[in-house]
């Protein structure tokens, strides 16, 4: 599933051809993705103007000057692509030709900037929903997130006190959207191994006794910052159905330290280490034991 850099890679290319343009006409192709669509769907988000376009963990939300929040979910195999007409090159270079398999376009967008955007779902894990701003402190869907990895709030002090009492290993709690929103397996595996920590550490130990972080707790929030930052830099990472609105696959996989590379020789300098795989959780973690304590 698209985790956080690939969302905002997504984000950010939808960006110049949604924001402040209008929605002139909005298809729901079939009833349902994985939830069904609400009856007004269609009415609440046509003629509407995209006043903005923003990020909530793996969410896409499109602000609309009705006031309500067009949420927008790509599960495992979504995709958006924007078609511009006459093959012209879309803003920031986000061109994409209308693919092949077009049975699986679900949802289009007209927009004013002359934009036709496309969500493409084969699996139909993705789902959308619009939704009031006034309510989105009670959407279920958002209710409970905890704080974004790359905002101003999140850092060492936050994570120590989000884990101080979790007798869970690190990477599970990692991996609770609730301690810190949109990482996913990938990230947190790579995440770990920058700051040289176990995935098996207790989550505990990133705070002390008095509820301080500790310095394992400020090299993950580090690792985490630089991991997140250099994969949106690369377009996220493609191991199956993840593509850029461009239509070009993100490159962030070839730059992986552990992740798929079991039986491989740790990427740390002067290590020497074999990086390995065992399962947490029913998800596959990959880790270094020579340098990851």
């Amino acid at each position: 599933m698209p985790e956080l850099p690939e969302v905002e890679t997504v984000r950010r290319g939808l960006q110049p051809v949604m924001e402040g343009a209008k929605i002139l006409i909005a298809e729901a192709r079939r009833p349902d993705l994985r939830f069904p669509f609400q009856p007004d769907f269609v009415a609440r988000l046509q003629g509407q103007i995209v006043t903005g376009l923003g990020r909530r963990a793996k969410y896409l939300m499109a602000d609309l000057a009705s006031g309500d929040v067009l949420l927008m979910h790509l599960g495992m195999s979504g995709s958006f692509r924007v078609i511009k007409p006459d093959n012209e090159a879309a803003p920031g270079e986000f061109h994409y030709p209308k693919g092949k398999d077009s049975v699986h376009d679900h949802v289009l967008f007209r927009m004013s900037s002359g934009a036709d955007i496309v969500f493409n779902d084969p699996r139909r894990f993705g789902y959308m929903k619009v939704i009031a701003r006034s309510a989105l402190d009670e959407e279920p869907l958002l209710r409970g997130l905890g704080p974004e990895p790359l905002g101003n709030e999140f850092d060492a002090a936050m994570l120590a006190h989000s884990c101080e009492d979790k007798t869970t290993s690190l990477k599970v709690a990692l991996l609770d959207q609730r301690v810190v929103a949109g990482l996913g397996n990938i990230y947190v595996c790579e995440a770990l191994h920058r700051s040289h920590l176990s995935p098996r550490r207790i989550a505990a130990t990133l705070s002390t006794k008095k509820g301080e972080p500790t310095d394992h707790a400020k090299r993950l929030v580090g690792a985490i910052h630089t991991v997140l930052n250099d994969a949106i830099k690369a377009g996220g990472s493609s191991l199956r159905d993840h593509r850029q609105t461009s239509g070009e696959l993100g490159y962030f996989q070839h730059s992986f330290k552990v992740y798929g590379r079991e039986g491989e020789t740790c990427k740390t300098p002067r290590c020497g280490g074999t990086v390995k795989r065992f399962t947490q959780n029913g998800r596959s973690t990959f880790w270094c034991s020579k340098c990851q304590k």
